[in-house]
């Protein structure tokens, strides 16, 4: 809800002396110019400021492994390498925002992006990992999403050993399945098959951990990105030969994945189009590949 207007004690006040018709008319010519300067150039005064202060602030998420995990001071994943590796590219030195995911995408846009956090924390100049979707673009008009560099997808991940092929989720009937709590692959399991496969679902705190349960023998599969299985396995040491993955088809799982990308403040035209132009400089030198490998993910194209 909007503040009311806030309402002071009443004084008497004398009235002023009518200044000449002159005077105020160039008054407001002064003062309408002026606001038109202002409003035509937020985007290149907000780029020559951080320029000026040489530090670009980015904001990441506290806990969305392989992309951005925070331990106390320590800040490591893919999206973290990224916003370092966009400010060398740009000429200016990284200073992380972690933030904690709100109830919904938007409200982490609102904190994060365009208003700031109502603890007094945020706004970043720019926010990674956002959908890149173009009913979620017009519904959050007051951030710019742009410059996609991934495509998330859920994939389900079997043990051959005890289920050699997947065809659809009716052939995991009577096997124990795991998947990270809240998350799509969760509901996509609990109702596949018509529901014959719930009783069997075990739901796990992260994706992290229900892998660990899928590596270990003490489920048959698992429901999670394809980031998620493939870090996973690059830090179990797994050769990968015991286990496949397939993407499922599933009503409750978004079709082909989405794309991620990076937002702005809305108007903040020059830096997206400077943040883009950077991004093209990594993809095509293969720092962005590198970046992705170096924690055992393929690149998915947007």
């Amino acid at each position: 809800m909007p503040a009311s207007p806030v309402r002071g004690p009443r004084h008497s006040v004398s009235p002023m002396p009518a200044a000449p018709a002159g005077a105020v008319r160039w008054l407001c010519g002064a003062m309408l110019a002026a606001a038109a300067l202002f409003c035509a150039q937020p985007a290149q005064a907000d780029l020559a400021r951080i320029r000026q202060t040489g530090t670009l602030k980015v904001a990441v998420y506290k806990g969305l492994p392989p992309f951005s995990a925070i331990a106390g001071s320590q800040a490591a994943g893919i999206d973290v390498a990224l916003a370092r590796a966009l400010g060398k590219e740009l000429g200016l030195s990284v200073a992380l925002m972690p933030f904690d995911a709100d109830e919904s995408m938007a409200d982490d846009l609102r904190a994060m992006v365009w208003r700031g956090h109502y603890l007094g924390y945020g706004p970043a100049d720019v926010m990674l990992h956002v959908p890149v979707d173009r009913a979620f673009m017009r519904e959050n008009d007051k951030a710019l999403i742009f410059a996609p560099y991934y495509r998330e997808t859920f994939v389900l991940v079997q043990d051959r050993e005890r289920v050699p092929a997947v065809r659809g989720l009716e052939d995991l009937a009577g096997q124990p399945t795991g998947a990270a709590a809240g998350s799509a692959g969760a509901n996509a399991l609990l109702s596949g098959a018509g529901g014959a496969l719930r009783d069997k679902v075990r739901i796990y705190p992260e994706a992290d951990a229900a892998l660990r349960a899928l590596f270990s023998g003490e489920i048959a599969a698992a429901m999670v990105t394809r980031a998620q299985y493939e870090s996973a396995l690059k830090a179990a040491g797994q050769s990968g030969a015991r286990f496949a993955a397939t993407e499922p088809s599933a009503p409750l799982l978004p079709q082909r994945g989405w794309a991620v990308g990076m937002a702005v403040k809305a108007g903040e035209r020059e830096l997206a189009e400077a943040l883009e132009k950077a991004l093209s400089a990594l993809r095509s030198n293969g720092e962005l590949a590198r970046i992705f490998a170096g924690y055992g993910v393929s690149m998915q194209a947007p």
